[in-house]
């Protein structure tokens, strides 16, 4: 139900709220906020909003940079983790102009709410519904230092297999084996329930969590489906519970994609259909694996453009430490059904057909989620758009492990990139499905690209204390 102004005011005097904080994303996917005392916020404040400077925020605005954040009364939740009762929304970034104000079409946020209008113009459909599959580590201690006399990282998880000697309690998990393991052996049980029941009080359906395979402290949560666009949003709730939840337990959450050598990398495989007018439109019962047509063709379109998306899917030189072969991680270019070896995995379980759906494997949680979700939907309308077929493109369905073919047979497959400069140079020459309907500025699109590849030179000439144990006696 949409709230008004009305039930903002009485949500702040029936909880005895003091503050009201409004959290906006920066280019990177972060949260920054703003505060105001309660007794500040009325009717005009919905409507002229705060006033803030995008660029601090990594937008190369060619306008002034003064915009104005207009709160969404609808995301007003409270705040668990404020001591001062706090009340909290999102929103979106406006530029200030005369009559009236108009959307900041680089703000992420904007650029969903463009993507799901751009759907709908098509004809294809009204509603993608979408299901990130949040996975994490939570460690127990983690320090890190870049200076020029000492480079390194320490990190622990109690219940990890390299503290069997000196835990003092037995209860140890083996290397890769920590999958489902319950009590006394999965510790944080009690850490990722009030997670979940935070996300409840938030507006968050869940399905379950449990630990994952990692045995130095990796867990997965699951949402159930939801609207892109209020996906997005519950993605940045998410993380953010996670975050305080695990520091509210003296733990440090990561959704770090390869924190661990030798252990599983964390992901966010993204499972999603189209609805139009309620009804399914990946559906087929006389389809490969009961998907239709147009299922098929979104897939293509993913496949196709597969190399630009893991610029916005998996955009940290991080990520392609994970995306590499031995990990259930995806490193082939196409799709079948159970098999999480391919980027694309259409899972067998979901048989009915308002549920018959598909995932793309290879996105993590460093991604910015507006800007992932809504790259996901453009690449499939294209597409459908201009109907890729997947299997006419050598893509598929791969129903075997491709992890086990022989190498000359290996050889003859598309890969994704093995780097995140490589993902970067795909971008740069496939960016055109981006922009189609405005959704994407290629203002943003070019500025996301230069502030990444900076990054990437950043940490090239960073050395890596396993070049030490590599080259240092040479």
């Amino acid at each position: 139900m949409a709230k008004s102004i009305q039930d903002i005011l009485k949500l702040i005097k029936d909880n005895g709220i003091k503050m009201v904080d409004f959290k906006m994303v920066d280019i990177n996917g972060q949260y920054r906020h703003v505060t105001i005392p309660a007794q500040n916020f009325s009717e005009d404040t919905m409507k002229s909003g705060i006033g803030f400077d995008a660029s601090n925020y990594g937008y190369a605005v060619v306008e002034k940079s003064d915009m104005v954040f207009i709160p969404d009364p609808d995301t007003a939740v409270i705040d668990p983790f404020c001591q001062i009762p706090t009340l909290s929304m999102t929103g979106n970034a406006m530029i200030i102009a005369s009559p009236e104000n108009r959307p900041l079409a680089q703000y992420p946020r904007n650029i969903v709410l463009a993507a799901e209008q751009y759907m709908k113009d098509t004809g294809i459909a009204d509603t993608m519904l979408i299901l990130p599959e949040f996975e994490f580590y939570l460690f127990d201690q983690v320090g890190w230092q870049v200076e020029p006399n000492s480079i390194g990282v320490s990190l622990d998880a109690q219940q990890s297999y390299w503290n069997s000697a000196t835990e003092g309690l037995g209860v140890i998990v083996p290397k890769q084996k920590a999958y489902h393991v319950a009590k006394p052996f999965d510790t944080s049980y009690e850490c990722r329930s009030e997670m979940c029941m935070h996300m409840k009080d938030a507006g968050i359906e869940i399905n379950y969590h449990h630990p994952e395979v990692a045995a130095s402290g990796q867990f997965e949560i699951e949402p159930q489906l939801g609207q892109m666009s209020k996906m997005a949003d519950a993605t940045m709730m998410i993380k953010y519970i996670i975050h305080n939840t695990a520091l509210k337990y003296n733990k440090s959450a990561t959704f770090m994609p390869k924190p661990i050598y030798g252990e599983a990398g964390s992901g966010m495989h993204v499972h999603m259909l189209l609805l139009k007018d309620g009804q399914p439109v990946f559906s087929d019962d006389n389809g490969y694996a009961s998907l239709s047509e147009t299922a098929h063709y979104f897939m293509g379109g993913l496949l196709k453009h597969i190399g630009a998306l893991c610029a916005l899917t998996n955009p940290s030189t991080n990520s392609f430490k994970r995306l590499v072969p031995g990990f259930e991680a995806p490193v082939t270019v196409g799709y079948a059904t159970s098999n999480r070896s391919a980027v694309i995995r259409i899972p067998a379980y979901a048989k009915t057909p308002n549920k018959r759906r598909f995932e793309l494997r290879n996105p993590d949680a460093t991604c910015n989620p507006y800007f992932c979700y809504a790259a996901i939907l453009m690449a499939g309308l294209d597409g459908v758009k201009n109907k890729i077929d997947p299997h006419a493109n050598g893509w598929g369905p791969y129903d075997f492990n491709l992890f086990h073919l022989p190498e000359e047979e290996k050889a003859k497959l598309q890969q994704l990139p093995t780097s995140l400069e490589a993902a970067l140079d795909a971008l740069e020459k496939d960016y055109a499905f981006l922009t189609e309907g405005g959704v994407f500025p290629e203002t943003l699109i070019k500025n996301f690209i230069k502030n990444k590849r900076e990054e990437c030179s950043q940490l090239s000439k960073i050395p890596n204390p396993a070049e030490f144990e590599k080259y240092y006696n040479l």
